[in-house]
């Protein structure tokens, strides 16, 4: 099933519905009388819902797809307003339209945790949740009557092919600006990863089902970064499956049927990394096996890393987790059945960097009709066939017999456009767009790529035995020409390898060491390389300290107090305003004692030392705090001897005023020093500053 955010849909989508067989939650609204936004459909509700709702409802009532109609979205008029009221109207409205009752009324919100939204919810026929889950079992017991699931749930955010290590750490953002794949990544309003989803609604028995959001990623909403399309699909905007894709077919498909077993990750890091290994499945047993390739060939070479016993229609876990050290060769993942038998297999080599381009065509033959399409993937191998997951390298397409429409890689900060003729690789792949002509003949592609052989494929375009073209035809035609191709010859960075001169853990014997960075492929043509110690909260580390060296690859790590968990990290950005790709390597500091913190520098508020509520890491290394006072405590603060008496504070609420204290120690036992008010319009995720003036000036080491 489909639910459809947050306006009806196109008539071409209930279309394909209809004849795939897939059913639709219609959603006709996101607001009511009460905005969201300045410009919203709330300026014309009042004057144009009954005509509205009558085009919705007529339009699509007879459909054999349609089975709800949701009256809105994250409707704040049933919160404060007259919601109860408009949701009288509505539903009447609806049902006075379907008057077959060929489907139910419902609503998706975020609000039925409080009276008014369940007032709301007990005149119609279904109640959606949006991110509410935990109220399931409470409101089952209130409202034993109610037809209960989840109208949107799920809110996990990950970019195709990315890997953030190690995968017990938790973080929102990254220098990268992607979301780690190993479900390690998470909003603050959303699951914890994609397995909570699938076994909190299987157990629910009483739940319709849920919609997850999303299925796909969608230009907008680019949470947690502001880049330009969302983390939030399990298929990226290239339709490529993430990761994610297959924990959902573990949990959804029937492994009698479709046995299926998936690898997590890729098998190419450096030299000693302890990487996280996930191994997804439907099968009731899974088992690990690796091979080096400094050992010889034959199955007998394998070496069982062990099993993981995995219940997928009771258990918590779908997949199994092995920490292995990193070392080229291959992992091999079996999946067996009810009796001990191979149910299904996955493997994960290592690989070199490029040697061809290779291009994987859904079609060979297309309808010289003006509207068919094409869909050519691109990835790379490397010279012994194996794919180059990691690869990034920029591909120059041209095309003709056909009309080159779009390509896209799926990557969320990649602003080449769409419409062009050049654009890299992302994690491995890109995906050509061809639209037919109206005439048939051969279809001739060209990729060509900076230090590869150009490689070319050939389709067929066949006149059609259908009617002449349709009016989706002549809006291709009208479609704007691409320009002539301009040949870009960068070759990006797809992989840096680090090495350590000596020990990974630094002491008073050892405080020092030299990073060395190799960059792959050799022939790139961006070499700027940023080296920084992150501690497990993805803030700079105040105990350890990173002083590059003249040959641009290297850096002298100095341990200035103790760090016991952080790592060690390499970025090269490839042309961006940010990093683009990320090596990393453990390192600690022991036995220095603990290092004093540089106030003159940026403090992230996640390295606070105590506080009353215990907030959790947001975004950038930020501390999310509770609705209730909340103070966050700083130890061993070093403002030296001629101090400061001033405090800038960024910070981002929903609210533009937010109530302030500034402590020497903390407020039961310490000294006030500023009492006011915090002051911005808000923006959402962005931090915003104010600067305070305190009552007297810091000097030396305390506590703020």
């Amino acid at each position: 099933a489909v639910r459809t955010s947050h306006n009806p849909p196109s008539v071409e989508f209930m279309d394909l519905c209809d004849e795939l067989g897939i059913l639709v939650d219609s959603e006709a609204f996101d607001m009511w009388e009460l905005h969201k936004t300045e410009y919203d459909y709330a300026r014309f509700f009042k004057d144009h819902w009954k005509e509205d709702v009558r085009s919705w409802i007529r339009r699509d009532r007879n459909r054999p797809s349609i089975f709800f109609w949701s009256i809105g979205n994250e409707i704040y008029d049933t919160h404060s307003g007259e919601g109860l009221r408009i949701a009288k109207e509505l539903r009447d409205a609806v049902r006075s339209l379907d008057y077959r009752h060929h489907a139910y009324i419902t609503i998706g919100s975020n609000y039925v945790a409080w009276q008014g939204a369940q007032d709301c919810a007990d005149e119609l026929e279904a109640s959606g949740y949006n991110y509410l889950e935990r109220l399931y079992d409470e409101h089952h017991r209130k409202y034993p009557h109610w037809c209960i699931y989840g109208s949107e749930t799920s809110s996990t955010v990950q970019s195709r092919g990315v890997y953030h290590f190690p995968a017990d750490v938790r973080l929102l953002t990254f220098a990268d600006m992607q979301c780690s794949s190993l479900s390690n990544c998470s909003t603050n309003w959303g699951a914890k990863n994609p397995t909570v989803v699938i076994t909190g609604d299987r157990d629910t028995s009483f739940s319709l089902g849920q919609f997850i959001w999303t299925g796909w990623d969608y230009i907008g909403e680019p949470t947690p970064y502001h880049t330009k399309n969302s983390y939030f699909g399990q298929c990226d905007t290239a339709g490529f499956p993430k990761d994610s894709y297959y924990i959902y077919q573990a949990g959804w498909t029937d492994a009698e049927t479709h046995p299926m077993v998936y690898i997590v990750p890729y098998w190419d890091f450096n030299e000693g990394q302890l990487i996280d290994v996930q191994v997804f499945s439907n099968c009731p047993k899974v088992e690990l096996f690796f091979r080096s390739d400094a050992e010889s060939s034959g199955h007998a070479d394998y070496k069982s890393l062990g099993t993981h016993d995995i219940d997928p229609l009771h258990g918590k876990e779908l997949h199994g987790s092995w920490q292995v050290t990193y070392t080229p060769g291959e992992l091999y993942a079996v999946a067996y059945d009810q009796n001990g038998n191979i149910a299904a297999t996955d493997r994960q080599c290592s690989f070199n960097d490029p040697a061809e381009i290779i291009l994987s065509p859904d079609k060979r033959v297309i309808n010289g009709n003006g509207e068919d399409m094409a869909f050519i993937t691109v990835t790379v191998h490397d010279a012994d066939g194996r794919p180059v997951h990691n690869a990034r390298n920029r591909m120059n397409v041209s095309v003709t017999g056909a009309r080159l429409v779009g390509l896209d890689n799926g990557d969320s900060t990649d602003y080449d456009e769409y419409k062009g003729t050049s654009k890299r690789l992302f994690s491995g792949k890109l995906l050509i767009m061809l639209a037919a002509r109206k005439e048939p003949g051969t279809v001739n592609v060209k990729v060509s790529s900076a230090g590869l052989p150009d490689t070319e494929l050939t389709l067929h375009a066949v006149l059609p035995n259908t009617a002449p073209a349709s009016a989706v035809c002549a809006s291709f035609e009208n479609t704007p020409r691409i320009t002539d191709p301009v040949v870009l010859t960068e070759v990006p960075v797809r992989k840096i390898a680090l090495s350590l001169s000596g020990p990974a853990v630094l002491t008073k014997d050892c405080r020092e060491v030299i990073v060395t960075a190799e960059l792959f492929p050799a022939n790139t043509t961006f070499r700027d390389i940023t080296f920084r110690v992150l501690t497990k909260d993805g803030i700079d580390s105040a105990a350890i300290r990173v002083t590059p060296l003249e040959d641009g690859r290297s850096a002298l790590i100095t341990a200035l107090g103790d760090e016991e968990e952080c790592y060690l990290y390499a970025f090269a950005a490839n042309g961006k305003n940010h990093a683009d790709v990320i090596s990393s390597l453990a390192i600690r500091s022991v036995g220095l004692g603990r290092a004093t913190v540089n106030p003159y520098e940026f403090v992230n508020a996640i390295r606070f030392d105590a506080s009353n509520q215990k907030p959790t890491l947001s975004f950038d290394g930020g501390a999310f705090t509770a609705d209730e006072p909340t103070w966050v405590r700083y130890d061993n603060v070093d403002f030296g001897d001629y101090g400061s008496d001033t405090v800038t504070i960024p910070l981002f609420s929903f609210s533009d005023v937010v109530p302030i204290e500034i402590w020497e120690g903390t407020p039961d036992e310490g000294e006030l020093l500023y009492r006011g008010q915090y002051e911005a319009k808000s923006i959402y995720n962005t931090y915003q500053a104010n600067e305070f003036k305190l009552s007297k000036r810091l000097r030396g080491v305390t506590s703020l």
